[in-house]
């Protein structure tokens, strides 16, 4: 089957925060004495593009961006004119589509007021705040930098400022949360009317603090409960559930997410990106991650070194790839789709879509891959069925 090249996106990683939380497994590096080199910082992304560029030349012609997400760490740590300058360099060298939706990952305990103005004048048009709880015990066992009251003022000045697509992250099943106070959180969401809710459960990640001290978390079935009950409310206030941690208001879905669940392609650039990139005259899918620590990164100064790993996803790992990202789609996605985002036959997947329907896990639709109520709560074993 011919690989469809898909939309294209592009990822910057800035890896530094105030300090790291003791559930974060992301690469991210709290703040020493001396600040970071930000503005170095920017230069290096650039540069970074530009080789991943020449290194894709063929595989990128004619494909705009379809979104940009800044994601860290902690983005908002770089100042407007920074965030500016990057765009403004991204552009030169990329097309963006009309209306490219940009977003970039803010910590409310790091945003001076007023600097929103600078975002949205940079082209950043939609803002992620990292609220996580409105409950301020809750935060601080979470290790967060910021109170309840700063992250509701936060919002607000982002609304002032202009801001009319803002997405909150939101966690459930957090040390000793009982469902009244999973749902208290949900509600003082609301009650900032966001366009867009992230809500997702805590979990102990490997090289975490929190996974070598665990905290007193609430068990499997109270967790689904908080979850199921934190839903229903979302639906009842007009947030649609797309994915199994994203709700959103009509036609304010997340559009760089969507293109991950969709097996879409992105590049990534920074300490630590993950990019995939699909080369239609190939037929081959490529992944590409950056090194690390910023530090290596920096010295790279764009060049070879900046590279962590390369690798192209064989043929037998292609359906586990897909279906990682296609079944978190509560509305699944096209089964058709399947064959122009992997260039694999749908029959290469038969045997294994029939046993996930005969278990109940997957809607028996021929048109569509679909997910059922079932196959959601276990979606980890209908993914793992995919496995080569």
């Amino acid at each position: 089957m011919p690989l469809i090249a898909p939309p294209l996106s592009l990822y910057i990683h800035m890896p530094w925060c105030v300090k790291k939380c003791p559930y974060c497994d992301f690469n991210s590096h709290g703040l020493r004495s001396e600040p970071p080199p930000y503005a170095a910082y920017i230069e290096h992304l650039l540069a970074d593009l530009d080789a991943d560029h020449r290194d894709f030349a063929a595989a990128l012609q004619g494909r705009p961006i379809v979104s940009v997400f800044f994601g860290g760490g902690t983005p908002s740590l770089f100042a407007p004119e920074l965030i500016a300058r990057l765009l403004d360099g991204v552009r030169e060298r990329l097309p963006f589509v009309d209306g490219c939706e940009i977003t970039l990952e803010t910590n409310p305990g790091t945003v001076e007021h007023g600097r929103f103005d600078g975002y949205l004048a940079a082209g950043v048009n939609r803002i992620s705040f990292g609220v996580q709880s409105f409950d301020d015990d809750k935060l601080r066992r979470l290790g967060r930098i910021h109170s309840s009251i700063e992250a509701e003022a936060a919002v607000k000045s982002a609304q002032d400022a202009g801001y009319a697509n803002i997405n909150l992250d939101l966690m459930y099943a957090l040390p000793q949360q009982t469902l009244d106070g999973a749902l208290a959180d949900v509600e003082r969401a609301l009650a900032l009317a966001p366009t867009h809710v992230s809500h997702y459960q805590l979990t102990l990640e490997p090289n975490t603090a929190f996974a070598a001290n665990p905290p007193p978390l609430p068990d499997d079935d109270h967790a689904w409960a908080m979850q199921e009950a934190c839903e229903a409310r979302l639906a009842s206030a007009g947030y649609a559930q797309y994915e199994i941690s994203a709700y959103a208001q009509p036609a304010r879905r997340c559009a760089h997410n969507l293109n991950y669940w969709q097996f879409g392609d992105y590049l990534g650039i920074g300490a630590g990106a993950h990019g995939k990139l699909s080369d239609a005259g190939t037929g081959r899918v490529h992944r590409r991650w950056k090194t690390r620590h910023p530090r290596a990164y920096l010295e790279a100064v764009g060049g070879a070194a900046r590279i962590g790993g390369d690798s192209v996803v064989g043929a037998a790992e292609l359906p586990f790839e897909y279906m990682l990202n296609a079944l978190r789609l509560v509305d699944g996605v096209p089964l058709a789709e399947f064959a122009g985002r992997t260039g694999l036959g749908v029959e290469s997947i038969a045997a294994k879509l029939a046993d996930a329907r005969r278990r109940g896990w997957l809607r028996d639709d021929p048109q569509r891959l679909h997910t059922t109520a079932l196959g959601q709560r276990f979606l980890n074993d209908v993914i793992a069925g995919f496995l080569a």
